[in-house]
């Protein structure tokens, strides 16, 4: 019974989905940036060591195998795929499948790419990148027309050496990245967390109601009814997908709201508190400190700073 109620609007979904990661996406500082533009000839391989933060390779010309502890097995990239470790695991590429063993009668094409780093900054916990895998793949043939387009006009400018040249590429490469994790979402065949609840029309309802108007006095109850759902069974499918019960995760939601709201000078600390559905500054302030280890007045004071804090 499930199944067939989560098929019965599935015209709606694509909307909820682009709604709610349009404002995960838009309330975490984002850093994208293109940090090599290589070209690889004959045989060749080149270890990539973890990471910190996220990397992404974009094929541009030629091919590539792409292997680690992450892959059963090699994974083979050619032009336009892209390829995105969000947390930045080891991993190697090479020009044949068995980068120790190159297949000695193949004379492969050159290959180039652009290969970059990304890094979510702030907040108590990003959902998107908690929900990726270790590593996903954007396949060109596969892809919509709008992120072809976009990594052929990437690859195009990695050509151009005007002024300003570097900070038009990792615009544009801010906006593959968004435009991957939306293909990565449209394809997946087991999703988890925040990610696997888009894909259900019932909870996608909810979190798009919760995401909009974080300030409403949500019960679980509340957030049921949005998804049409009973609220005992809403609440166990909620907590069983995403991984934590569904006002542990308005809580969160309405935490991360915060800090983008206080760094905008205009709203208050009584303004924010108000924006998000408290009735006094005090209880606003005892809760943020609560979930972030820091006060609405440390991050409206450091600005960007707060996010490492």
């Amino acid at each position: 019974m499930r199944r067939m109620e989560a098929d019965s609007a599935p015209a709606e979904v694509p909307e909820q989905i682009d709604r709610v990661l349009e404002t995960v996406l838009g309330a975490y500082r984002m850093r994208v940036e293109i940090t090599a533009d290589v070209r690889y000839c004959g045989t060749w391989f080149d270890r990539e060591p973890a990471t910190d933060y996220g990397q992404f390779h974009l094929v541009t010309e030629g091919e590539c195998w792409v292997g680690g502890e992450a892959f059963a097995v090699p994974l083979h990239l050619g032009a336009g795929d892209m390829i995105v470790f969000p947390s930045g695991v080891r991993h190697l590429l090479s020009s044949s499948a068995d980068a120790h063993l190159p297949e000695a009668a193949c004379d492969p094409t050159d290959t180039c790419m652009l290969c970059g780093e990304l890094e979510f900054l702030g907040g108590s916990g990003n959902p998107i990148i908690s929900a990726l895998p270790a590593y996903f793949v954007v396949r060109s043939r596969e892809s919509g027309e709008e992120f072809r387009q976009l990594a052929a006009l990437l690859a195009a400018g990695s050509r151009d050496r005007r002024w300003g040249r570097q900070v038009v590429q990792n615009k544009l490469a801010d906006s593959l990245f968004t435009m991957a994790v939306c293909e990565y979402v449209r394809c997946a065949d087991e999703p988890r967390g925040l990610l696997a609840a888009l894909c259900d029309a019932r909870l996608s309802k909810a979190l798009a109601a919760v995401h909009e108007r974080p300030g409403e006095d949500w019960t679980i109850q509340s957030m049921a009814h949005a998804a049409g759902m009973s609220r005992t069974s809403f609440a166990e499918l909620f907590a069983h997908t995403v991984g934590m019960p569904p006002i542990q995760y308005l809580a969160h939601w309405r935490a991360t709201e915060a800090r983008r709201l206080l760094k905008n000078r205009r709203f208050s600390v009584a303004a924010v508190a108000e924006m998000l559905g408290y009735r006094s500054e005090a209880a606003f302030r005892r809760f943020f400190k609560r979930l972030e280890g820091v006060g609405p007045g440390h991050v409206r004071s450091h600005g960007d700073d707060a996010d490492a804090g």
